[in-house]
């Protein structure tokens, strides 16, 4: 099997990891950066290059597409789908998983249970929102154009000040979801391979300082999914539609709440946490996805055949 990765840097933990696994299985790997390819299209179809040459011979693609170079990244995981290759996690799924109000909208309207939540373009009205999901603690998430998320974690009054201050000064477009304290504390991170969940993790994060996830800064326990929360894992990547993600949990009374879905989570924590090998198990589903491969060749359209 060829497997490419696409990714801006072959040092990025969980692309090394990949790439590892893959070759340890005796696939051939490789890494593109996808701001290295180019896109053509025309009467005989998409044709895809990189570097201005043929682009590699590939069976199957792992995106890994960072949300600063979210359009153009799309755009090459889309091409690469016209052409008939394997690809873990296409494209609108990626770019739906983005979208943080459309994943809690559809979990919600497909029986994913998910926290109490409000958005507003408006953060000014922060406490009337707080008030709609049931008071304090809550998560506060700033939504920013190029969708990276500023997460809150709020629990004092003094912290929403701090909060409301904080989003005054960087920006509109706030959501304010419901934080249940989780029957063993923290949060849960469920990774999702080929409708399996196969690691998950608890993470404690730090209260009342603004972050860019949830991650940073939070101290990491391996965890055992209950069958409830392993099912709500499950259904929320099928309803996003992706086959490989990370999905954060509250294991909230009378059942688990979703609050978001990753496209391209990060392994490094799950591996250590947990003793498990992630990047093999999504390189086994990309063996899984093969089948009779298309091959990608010289830039042109793609064929099947011997590599």
């Amino acid at each position: 099997m060829h497997l490419t990765v696409l990714s801006r840097s072959a040092g990025i933990f969980t692309t090394l990891r990949v790439v590892e696994a893959a070759r340890a299985r005796g696939h051939v790997a490789r890494v593109v950066d996808p701001l290295q390819v180019e896109m053509r299209l025309g009467r005989e179809g998409p044709e895809i290059f990189h570097r201005g040459g043929p682009f590699p011979a590939t069976d199957v693609v792992v995106p890994r597409i960072a949300p600063s170079i979210s359009q153009y990244g799309l755009a090459v995981v889309n091409h690469l789908q016209l052409l008939g290759l394997a690809v873990l996690n296409g494209a609108p799924a990626i770019g739906l998983a983005r979208n943080k109000m459309r994943v809690l909208q559809l979990l919600s309207a497909n029986g994913v249970r998910v926290p109490r939540t409000v958005m507003a373009s408006e953060p000014s009205g922060l406490r009337e929102m707080v008030r709609h999901v049931g008071g304090l603690p809550v998560l506060v998430k700033l939504l920013r154009g190029n969708e990276k998320t500023g997460v809150i974690v709020c629990e004092t009054r003094q912290a929403l000040e701090s909060a409301l201050e904080a989003i005054l000064r960087l920006g509109q477009n706030t959501v304010v979801q419901q934080y249940v304290r989780g029957r063993r504390g923290g949060d849960l991170r469920a990774f999702v391979v080929g409708g399996r969940a196969v690691a998950a993790l608890r993470r404690r994060p730090r209260v009342g300082r603004l972050s860019r996830s949830l991650g940073q800064g939070a101290r990491f326990e391996g965890a055992v999914l209950d069958a409830g929360e392993e099912r709500a894992a499950v259904a929320a990547a099928r309803v996003v539609g992706l086959e490989v993600c990370a999905v954060d949990m509250l294991d909230a009374p009378g059942g688990p709440r979703v609050f978001e879905v990753h496209s391209s989570p990060g392994i490094r924590e799950a591996e250590e946490a947990c003793g498990v090998d992630l990047a093999g198990a999504i390189v086994e589903r990309a063996a899984e996805l093969v089948g009779s491969p298309p091959v990608v060749r010289r830039g042109a359209r793609a064929r099947r055949g011997a590599r």
